[in-house]
């Protein structure tokens, strides 16, 4: 429907959208981006909509406020790689080295530091996901990366697992735990109990890294490499 803008201090966007499906306005705002959307039933004026959210101003202005601000990786810039935080600075060849607490990019272009990124998220993702098809018996199709926004993992039902690569920023355990949970649909697509089972006889400890996602995992997006 559109988007308009809310004026304040500082003014807000607030992209309108209209559901068929919704019984009430509900606004929300993206913990991924920001983002402000304000939903509306069928039939409801845009007028009672926009008031609603004019309502609700210093409550979005709070939380906005409170997000954490976004990572444009650049020499100085600080990303986390296997849950340890390196620093960025220019480095000269062609490869992405690593020297302690330092990441070495060449020409400290962002580009090239995401290739690196997905290249060791493809190399640690297949390597899990390796083990644990074949501690369950179970082989997988292939292995696709993306930078999803609305899951870590998923699994197809002709056997392919996908990935976000972002997975590569979060400790080891995290992303072996999404492999694991990924691998277990291969037996079982759901989340039933039995899955979950699943998950536990490949990981028994899943819970604490599950966790981590849920209180972590939105902060992995902050990075930007545009």
């Amino acid at each position: 429907m559109g988007q308009h803008i809310l004026p304040g201090n500082p003014p807000i966007a607030v992209t309108l959208r209209r559901s068929a499906q919704a019984r009430r306005i509900s606004l929300r705002v993206s913990a991924l981006d920001g983002r402000v959307t304000l939903t509306l039933p069928k039939g409801l004026p845009e007028r009672e909509a926009l008031d609603f959210a004019r309502s609700k101003q210093d409550w979005l202005a709070g939380h906005l406020a409170d997000r954490a601000p976004e990572v444009t990786l650049a020499p100085g810039a600080s990303l986390p790689v296997e849950g340890r935080m390196l620093r960025l600075e220019a480095g000269i060849g062609r490869r992405v080295t690593s020297s302690g607490d330092t990441l070495l990019v060449p020409g400290g272009n962002p580009a090239r530091l995401q290739a690196w990124l997905k290249t060791l998220a493809r190399d640690r993702l297949a390597s899990a996901s390796d083990r644990y098809a074949a501690a369950l018996g179970r082989p997988y199709a292939r292995i696709t990366l993306r930078d999803t926004r609305s899951r870590w993992g998923s699994c197809s039902s002709t056997a392919g697992l996908s990935y976000s690569w972002r997975l590569i920023m979060a400790p080891p355990e995290v992303l072996e735990y999404v492999a694991a949970h990924e691998v277990a649909h291969l037996e079982q697509m759901n989340h039933s109990s039995a899955f979950w089972a699943i998950v536990a006889r490949l990981m028994p400890d899943y819970q604490t890294h599950r966790d981590w996602l849920r209180r972590s995992g939105t902060a992995l997006h902050r990075y930007r490499f545009d």
